[in-house]
């Protein structure tokens, strides 16, 4: 196994909040996904331009959605045809109109 690189304070000051920044930026998306205000749809069109959203996991995405378990959530990306480890940036076309399609 690798070992980390070595970092400056302030380098591993800058990288702790650039994570941090990421989890709440996620964490809101994820919230207001839940409170219904955001919709699936937006979030993909969102994440297109947003380098955060973009990295984000699309089962948990899925999770979030209100009425959707995790169950129905690996359910349809196997349905699909979508790794359980495939994120925004990741979906093929036809993978993103078949979660549209379910989700939209």
């Amino acid at each position: 196994m690798a070992t980390p690189p070595i970092l400056s304070d302030e380098a591993r000051q800058a990288a702790l909040a650039k994570a941090a920044e990421a989890r709440r930026v996620r964490a809101d998306a994820k919230q207001r996904l839940k409170d219904g205000d955001l919709t699936f749809l937006e979030l993909l069109d969102a994440a297109e331009s947003d380098e955060i959203l973009n990295n984000t996991k699309i089962l948990t995405i899925l999770e979030s959605l209100p009425g959707i378990g995790k169950v129905k959530a690996r359910r349809t990306m196997e349905a699909i045809g979508i790794a359980e480890s495939r994120r925004i940036r990741g979906l093929g076309e036809n993978q993103r109109r078949g979660l549209v399609a379910v989700f939209g």
